[in-house]
C-alpha cells in the first residue's frame, strides 16, 4: 500500500520558480566581468531562466544535451544554472584554471554542444576552438560585442539569445533522477573524471545544506559565494539560496582581498563561503584597511583544511563564526559540517574551540566509515585512523561514462582521505592517503604539522611532505613561504612545534621557497613538492 500524498518530482526548476514566486523582489547583486555592479532580483533571474530554457529548446537541442560554462559568479551564470537544467539539458561547469589540454579533454569527453563564456575567457576559447568541434554554439554572457565576435566565428550573445525565448515557457516534465549538471574533478592524477548530478540529488543536497546543523541559509541572509560557480556548483549555494530566497552577492572575477572586503562592507554580507587561500587574502586586507567586517557573522571554509590560526583570527578579531566543512566533487560536495552539539556547551571554552577544528559531522543523507587496508571497519573512537569511505543520497554511483563496478567498493566510495571518526560522528581528516607520512612504521599527519606551522606569524604559507630517509623510510619536511618583510630562520620556524606534538613528529628540515604550487582548485600539489624536495634528507 502506498501513501496517499501528492507526488511532484524534485527538480532544479522548482527551486528557481519558488524563489521567483515568493521572493521576487529579493535582490541579487552581481559584479560584472568587465567591471561595475548590477542589481537584479530572483523574479528577474527566474524569468530569464525560462527565456533561456525556451531559447535553447528552439535551437533544436536533444534532451540531456550538455551545455558547458566557463564563467565567473555573476547573474547570467546564475540564470544559466537554472535555465539549462530546468529545460532538461545538462549544465556542465568547467574550471578555466585547468590546462588547455585538460579543457579540450573535458569538453570532448562530455560532448558539449553549447558553450557559455565570460568575456575574459574569449582568448582561452579562441585558442582551443579548432580542437573542440563538438561545440556547435558559443554564447558570450553579455550583449553585443564586436571585439569578441571578431575573435570567435559565429559567436552568439546571451542577451540576444534569451530575447528569442518566452518568460512563460513551460518546463518539460521528466523524472527527478534525470541528469541535471556535470562537473569534472581537478585531475590531480590522470585525466579529470566527470561527476553527473541529478535533479533529485541536487534538491536533496540543498535541503541538507539548509538545515541548522549544516549551513542553514535563510531569507534573512546576504550570502557571498566566493567559491567559484565552476567548483562543484559553488558547493550547491545557488540552489540552496533559491530554495529559501536568500539575497546573494556574486563577486565576479574579483576574488582578491580588497574586492571581497569592499563587497562585504558595502552590501552587509553576513555569510561567505570559500577556501582557506581566499580567506588569507581577505584577513590580510581587513587588517590593512582597518575594516571590522561588521556585518559578517559566519564563514564556511572548505576545499582544504582550515588552519586553527585562521579560525582564531576570524573568531577573536572579527567575531565571525567559522563553519569548517568537508566534501568532494563526487559528493555534490557536502559531506560534513562542524556545528557543536548541545552537550558541548558545558565544555571549557578552549575545548569548544578545539572541537570546531575538525571537519564536523555528516548530515542526514551521508554515511561515513573508516577502514583498514584489508577493508575492515575501524572503531569510531577518535583515535583509530583509516581510509575514509562514504555513501549517501547525493554521492556518485559511477563516474560519467564509467560503471559502478569501476567506481565503488561494495557500494561505498573511497575518498582517498585518511581520517578518524569519534562516537558522535565528528570527522577529522588527517591527510590524503597518498600524502600521509609513514616514518618507521608510524603515521604522521602532514595536515597537523601544517596547521601548527601556519600559526607562525612570519610565514605566509606552508606545506609538509614526506622526504626519503635512509633509516626511517620517510621523515617530514616543511616547505615554507616567508611572509612579506620577514626572514625567519629554520631554527625559529621549528621552534613553533615545541610542546605541541611529540618530538619524533617534528619536521627534520625547513626549506624555504617563494611560492607553493597549486592545482586549479587551489590545493597544494604535493607531488610537485616531493619531486623537488623529496631527496633533501639524503646524503
Amino acid at each position: 500500500m502506498l501513501g496517499q500524498m501528492m507526488n511532484f518530482p524534485l527538480t532544479i526548476a522548482s527551486l528557481v520558480d519558488h524563489a521567483a514566486r515568493f521572493h521576487a523582489d529579493t535582490e541579487i547583486v552581481s559584479v560584472n566581468t568587465l567591471g561595475g555592479t548590477e542589481v537584479t532580483t530572483w523574479g528577474q533571474v527566474g524569468s530569464n531562466a525560462h527565456r533561456l530554457g525556451d531559447a535553447l529548446t528552439k535551437l533544436g537541442l536533444d534532451p540531456q544535451t550538455r551545455c558547458a560554462t566557463i564563467a565567473w559568479n555573476n547573474r547570467r551564470h546564475l540564470e544559466v544554472y537554472f535555465g539549462v537544467s530546468g529545460a532538461g539539458f545538462v549544465c556542465h561547469t568547467i574550471n578555466p584554471r585547468l590546462f588547455p589540454e585538460q579543457l579540450v579533454y573535458i569538453i570532448t569527453h562530455a560532448d558539449d554542444r553549447v558553450l557559455f563564456i565570460d568575456k575574459s575567457f574569449v582568448p582561452l576559447v579562441k585558442a582551443i576552438r579548432d580542437q573542440i568541434p563538438c561545440v556547435e554554439h558559443i554564447v558570450l554572457l553579455g550583449g553585443d560585442d564586436a571585439d569578441a565576435a571578431s575573435l570567435i566565428d559565429g559567436l552568439v550573445f546571451y542577451d540576444d539569445l534569451i530575447a528569442t525565448g518566452s518568460p512563460d515557457f513551460d518546463w518539460p516534465e521528466f523524472d527527478e533522477n534525470t541528469a541535471s549538471s556535470l562537473c569534472y574533478t581537478s585531475g590531480t592524477t590522470g585525466n579529470p573524471k566527470g561527476v553527473l548530478y541529478s535533479h533529485r540529488t541536487t534538491v536533496l543536497h540543498a535541503l541538507a545544506a539548509n538545515t541548522p546543523d549544516c549551513i542553514g541559509f535563510s531569507a534573512r541572509d546576504v550570502v557571498l559565494p566566493v567559491v567559484p560557480m565552476f567548483h562543484v556548483n559553488a558547493w550547491g549555494t545557488p540552489y540552496a539560496c533559491a530554495q529559501v530566497g536568500a539575497r546573494m552577492v556574486l563577486p565576479g572575477p574579483g576574488l582578491d582581498g580588497p574586492s571581497l572586503v569592499s563587497l562585504i562592507d558595502a552590501h552587509n554580507v553576513n555569510i561567505a563561503l570559500g577556501v582557506p587561500t581566499i580567506w588569507q587574502g581577505l584577513l590580510a586586507e581587513a587588517k590593512k584597511s582597518g575594516s571590522k567586517l561588521t556585518s559578517l557573522s559566519r564563514t564556511v571554509v572548505g576545499g582544504s583544511a582550515c588552519p586553527p590560526s585562521m579560525m582564531a583570527a576570524f573568531r577573536d578579531e572579527y567575531g565571525v563564526e567559522v563553519i569548517h566543512a568537508w566534501g568532494m566533487t563526487e559528493m555534490s560536495p557536502l559531506g560534513s559540517s562542524n556545528q557543536p552539539l548541545a552537550k558541548h556547551a558545558a565544555l571549557p571554552v578552549e575545548e569548544q574551540h578545539a572541537l570546531r577544528e575538525s571537519q564536523g559531522r555528516p548530515p542526514w543523507g551521508v554515511d561515513l566509515k573508516i577502514v583498514d587496508p584489508d577493508g575492515n571497519e575501524l572503531p569510531r573512537d577518535g583515535v583509530a585512523q583509516g581510509d575514509l569511505m562514504v555513501r549517501g543520497h547525493w554521492i556518485l554511483d559511477a563516474y560519467f561514462q564509467s560503471t559502478a563496478e569501476e567506481t565503488l567498493t561494495d557500494g561505498w566510495f573511497h575518498t582517498g582521505d585518511v581520517a578518524t571518526l569519534d562516537a558522535d560522528g565528528y570527522l577529522s581528516i588527517k591527510d590524503r592517503s597518498k600524502d600521509i607520512i609513514k616514518s618507521g612504521g608510524e603515521w604522521i599527519s602532514s595536515v597537523d604539522l601544517e596547521n601548527i606551522a601556519l600559526a607562525h606569524p612570519e610565514l605566509a604559507d606552508a606545506a609538509v611532505i614526506g622526504a626519503r630517509h635512509d633509516k626511517w623510510d620517510e621523515r617530514p619536511v616543511l616547505i615554507a613561504v616567508r611572509a612579506e618583510g620577514h626572514a625567519p630562520s629554520e631554527e625559529a620556524v621549528l621552534s613553533i612545534f615545541e610542546g605541541k606534538i611529540a618530538r619524533w613528529q617534528v619536521p627534520d628540515r625547513v626549506v624555504f621557497t617563494d611560492v607553493l604550487p597549486r592545482n586549479a582548485t587551489g590545493k597544494v600539489l604535493k607531488r610537485n613538492l616531493r619531486d623537488t624536495f623529496g631527496d633533501v634528507l639524503m646524503g
